[in-house]
């Protein structure tokens, strides 16, 4: 019986060297990955905090050019967030066992290498291309993994295991978030952001998949949901909002006044008031949205529907709906806008509410004074601003005062 070999080190670093002459705009990543000798890992894999596995017998067995290819594979894996966008693609299609994660490795291998090899990077032996799986170049893992399933043309494919990084699953040879010289998520940010500007700063030494890559790492698209309900919360924890005083349980500070008993500050749950556009520039599916954001803001309040209530505004203010089902609100409106109508009604409802939220696409007069309640903007996302009866109208954002945050419409 024969030894393994022992991890030839020298041959790994030329080929990280021949990686970063080939792709320069890739040096900071490949060199932020800390190499790990494994002899469970089958060729070479990495995992969520930037180690990169390493069986030695594949570095003894591959040349120096192949495992440049290779290093550029796995860090690419990384630097296009594979593990999370894998996790997210799980739960979003329920979708669980090594026979689903094997299918994301696969799909996500087919998004790298389509314009990966050539100009100094050869192609490994078994690399997985679009065409492999009979698809088409230049589009993303979730793409493909809508197009494919496994079957008679990936049996092939069996032996992929690029490790945690590409998929999300955790693999038995990995060490973990507790293990040695892993990347934090601030030092995983920072890597990818400092590629991104590199290639942004010469697009010409990029393909096409990276510059689009780079582009959506400068400039990543902003979790609205989590971000409308941060500003809901915030607002409603804001000082004023949801609080009174009470004597039925005394203020720590009247142990400093003999004889008195002073009120502690309570804090009760915020009232809310939903002014959504109802005007004929927002599309039926902006309505939807509209609705599906009234639920979660329900949640954000704790859940207490009947601190929640809906106002549906065009230029004149509906009624004001207390919240039951977010389905069962009727929004009627169809004409022009004037939320100045919706903010009127709203703050005359008794008791006041401690927050509003506007719902809404922008085109609309806005109030001229600050009201008297924390506010927050939720701005359905448009390509441009546009009006049905004049092409050239542009309106004014929302106010200083207002706290805003670009809404998107559900898929």
């Amino acid at each position: 019986m024969t030894n393994s070999p022992e991890l030839d080190s020298g041959k790994l670093f030329a080929a990280r060297l021949h990686a970063v002459r080939a792709r320069p705009y890739l040096a900071t990543a490949l060199f932020a990955l800390h190499i790990v000798e494994s002899r469970r890992v089958p060729t070479m894999g990495v995992d969520r905090y930037w180690r990169c596995y390493v069986s030695p017998a594949f570095v003894d067995y591959m040349p120096v050019e192949e495992l440049a290819s290779v290093l550029v594979h796995e860090v690419s894996h990384l630097l296009r967030d594979h593990h999370r966008r894998s996790d997210r693609f799980a739960r979003e299609h329920d979708l669980t066992g090594p026979a689903e994660r094997l299918r994301m490795n696969i799909a996500a291998d087919a998004e790298i290498n389509d314009d990966a090899f050539g100009d100094g990077l050869v192609r490994p032996e078994g690399a997985v291309l679009p065409e492999t799986l009979g698809l088409p170049d230049g589009e993303l893992m979730e793409d493909y993994l809508r197009q494919f399933r496994l079957g008679t043309h990936t049996d092939d494919l069996a032996w992929l295991d690029c490790g945690s990084g590409a998929d999300g699953l955790d693999r038995e040879w990995e060490l973990g978030p507790d293990g040695a010289d892993g990347l934090s998520e601030q030092e995983h940010e920072a890597v990818r952001f400092r590629v991104a500007q590199g290639i942004i700063g010469r697009p010409g030494n990029a393909p096409q998949g990276w510059r689009r890559w780079a582009e959506e790492a400068s400039h990543p698209p902003q979790p609205w949901r989590d971000l409308l309900g941060a500003a809901i919360r915030s607002a409603a924890a804001a000082p004023g909002a949801g609080a009174d005083y009470t004597y039925g349980r005394p203020a720590r500070r009247s142990a400093g006044v003999p004889g008195a008993v002073l009120p502690s500050l309570r804090r009760t749950p915020p009232r809310v008031s939903v002014i959504i556009d109802t005007s004929g520039s927002v599309s039926d599916a902006e309505l939807g949205s509209a609705l599906l954001e009234v639920a979660a803001i329900s949640r954000a309040v704790g859940g207490r529907r009947d601190l929640v209530t809906v106002l549906s505004c065009d230029a004149a203010a509906r009624v004001v709906h207390p919240l039951c089902r977010a389905e069962g609100i009727p929004l009627v409106g169809g004409g022009g806008t004037d939320l100045r109508t919706g903010f009127g009604k709203a703050l005359r409802a008794r008791p006041r509410p401690d927050v509003l939220v506007v719902l809404t696409d922008g085109q609309t007069p806005w109030p001229s004074s600050r009201p008297g309640c924390r506010t927050v903007v939720g701005l359905f996302r448009r390509a441009s601003s546009w009006s049905e009866r004049d092409p050239d109208y542009r309106p004014e954002g929302p106010p200083e005062w207002a706290r805003v945050v670009e809404v998107g419409v559900s898929s």
